[in-house]
C-alpha cells in the first residue's frame, strides 16, 4: 500500500470539487498528483494501465461516454492519452448539473489541441500541483506563516530546523519528489536523474509528437540550469548551446524545444509583475526561467551536493529555484501567484507573491551571510518606496528567505529575515 503524505492541493482540490463539475490537476510527472486525486476519487479510470491501454484509446475514439461510468467524482488519470475526454467530460457536466463529478489529471498539455472545441470554462477548475515544498515534506518547522503575515497579525521570532548548508544543498539536489522524501542517501538523489533521463528520452516526445535528439534536449536544459533566475531571453539559451552544438542552431528550434518542455511541466518559468510606481521606471515584462524543481537543474548540470559546496554562485541561483518551487505552492493555497520585478534601472526582486484582493508581499533570496542579507535589504527598502501606495496597498510584509538559520526574526526596519525551513502558507 502506497504512503500518503498529506499535500497543500488535497484542501484546494476538494474545495474546487465543491464548486465545480470537474477539477484538471495537472503538474509535472511523479509530482504526486495521482496519488492526491486517489483520496477523493470514487472511482478510477488508469489510461496508462498497460493491460487496458489500447482498449481505452479505441473506445475513446469510438464512444468516450462509456469511460465516463463510475462512481462520482471519477478520476480520468492522465486524460490528454485520450483528448475526446475533455469535450465529454465538458458537455456531462453541463448537462448533469452537478459539482464534483469528475478529476483529470495530466502530466502533458494533449498534443492533438484542435481536437478540444471548448476551454471549459465555467464548468472545468484547474489545479497546478508540483514537487513537494519543504513545509510538504516535513522539512520545514512552519514556524512562519505567509496567511499570519498577510493578514497583518504580529510577527513573532520562530525556531527552524538547525540544517547546515550542506545539508540545505542536499535537499535541494534530492528535490521535492514524493518517492524521493521516503527515501535515504543516494537512491533519493537518483531520483531526479531517473526523472531527467525519462525526460530527455521519452517524455518530451508527449508534448507535440515529435521526435527530438536526446542530446540536444540534453544541452537545452544544461542551457536553461546555468541561466535559471534570469530573464535571458532565446538568443542568449541558442549562444549557450551553439557552443557544443555543431549543427546549425536558430531561434526558432531553441523555442520548440522550450516550448515542449512546458507542455511537459519540466519548466515554469516566472512572469514580471508591473505595479503602479511613482516615477516613469521601465518596468521588463520577460519572464524569468526557471524549472519545476530545484533537482532537474542539477541533474541537467550533471551535479551533486559536493559540487553545488564548491562553486556557491550556482548554489545561490539553484536555492532560488528551490524558493520559487516552496513559494508557488503556498500561494496556490492562498490564492495568489508569484511574480518577479525588474525595472530599466536595474532594480530587481526575486518574488513578489500577489493575491487576488490586491495584497502583497515581497520576498528577496539569498544563501545567507550579513553581505548578502544587507543587499536584499535594500532592494526590499528600494522597491517599497517606488511603488505607489496611492493607487495600491502598501506591501503586506518584506521578507528574506535565506537557506540557513535556526530563527525567523524581524530587523529593526520591520524586514524579516527566515529561512526557507521556517515557511508554511
Amino acid at each position: 500500500m502506497k504512503t500518503y503524505i498529506p499535500r497543500i492541493s488535497d484542501a484546494i482540490l476538494s474545495e474546487e470539487l465543491s464548486g465545480m463539475g470537474a477539477v484538471l490537476v495537472q503538474g509535472a510527472k511523479w509530482c504526486g498528483k495521482t496519488t492526491t486525486c486517489e483520496q477523493l476519487a470514487k472511482s478510477v479510470l488508469y489510461m496508462a494501465d498497460p493491460k487496458k491501454r489500447e482498449t481505452y484509446l479505441r473506445m475513446a475514439e469510438n464512444d468516450v461516454t462509456e469511460l465516463l461510468k463510475g462512481d462520482k467524482p471519477r478520476l480520468i488519470d492522465e486524460w490528454q492519452d485520450a483528448p475526446q475526454f475533455w469535450d465529454a467530460v465538458r458537455f456531462h457536466v453541463d448537462h448533469e448539473d452537478d459539482c464534483g463529478q469528475f478529476i483529470l489529471t495530466g502530466s502533458a498539455v494533449p498534443p492533438d489541441e484542435d481536437k478540444i472545441s471548448h476551454s471549459g470554462t465555467g464548468r472545468i477548475a484547474r489545479l497546478t500541483m508540483r514537487p513537494m515544498s519543504l513545509w510538504e515534506s516535513g522539512e520545514s518547522s512552519g514556524s512562519v506563516s505567509l496567511s499570519a503575515l498577510f493578514a497583518g497579525k504580529p510577527f513573532s521570532s520562530g525556531a527552524a530546523p538547525d540544517r547546515s548548508l550542506r545539508e540545505t544543498a542536499w535537499l535541494v539536489c534530492r528535490g521535492g519528489w514524493p518517492r524521493a522524501v521516503l527515501q535515504k542517501g543516494t537512491r533519493a538523489l537518483r531520483r531526479a536523474f531517473d526523472y531527467y533521463d525519462s525526460v530527455v528520452n521519452v517524455d518530451i516526445r508527449r508534448a507535440d509528437g515529435t521526435i527530438r535528439d536526446p542530446e540536444r534536449v540534453k544541452r537545452l536544459m544544461r542551457s536553461y540550469a546555468r541561466l535559471q533566475g534570469t530573464q535571458s531571453g532565446l538568443k542568449a539559451i541558442k549562444t549557450d548551446m551553439s557552443s557544443n552544438d555543431v549543427a546549425s542552431l536558430d531561434e526558432d528550434t531553441v523555442a520548440s524545444y522550450v516550448k515542449a518542455l512546458k507542455k511537459i511541466f519540466v519548466v515554469e518559468d516566472m512572469p514580471a509583475w508591473c505595479p503602479n510606481l511613482r516615477n516613469k521606471s521601465v518596468v521588463r515584462t520577460s519572464d524569468t526561467r526557471y524549472f519545476t524543481d530545484p533537482s532537474i537543474a542539477v541533474a541537467a548540470l550533471g551535479a551533486g551536493p559536493d559540487d553545488l559546496m564548491n562553486d556557491l554562485a550556482t548554489f545561490g541561483y539553484v536555492f532560488e529555484t528551490t524558493a520559487a518551487r516552496d513559494l508557488r505552492c503556498y500561494a496556490e493555497a492562498l490564492d495568489g501567484t508569484v511574480y518577479h520585478y525588474h525595472d530599466g534601472s536595474g532594480l530587481e526582486c526575486d518574488a513578489v507573491i500577489h493575491l487576488r484582493n490586491g495584497s502583497y508581499g515581497l520576498v528577496e533570496v539569498k544563501l545567507g551571510g550579513r553581505t548578502l542579507v544587507e543587499a536584499g535589504a535594500e532592494t526590499l527598502k528600494d522597491l517599497a518606496d517606488k511603488i505607489d501606495t496611492t493607487r495600491m496597498k502598501k506591501p503586506a510584509f518584506r521578507i528574506i528567505v535565506v537557506a540557513t538559520g535556526e530563527y525567523a526574526y524581524r530587523r529593526k526596519d520591520g524586514i524579516i529575515v527566515a529561512p526557507l525551513s521556517s515557511l508554511k502558507p
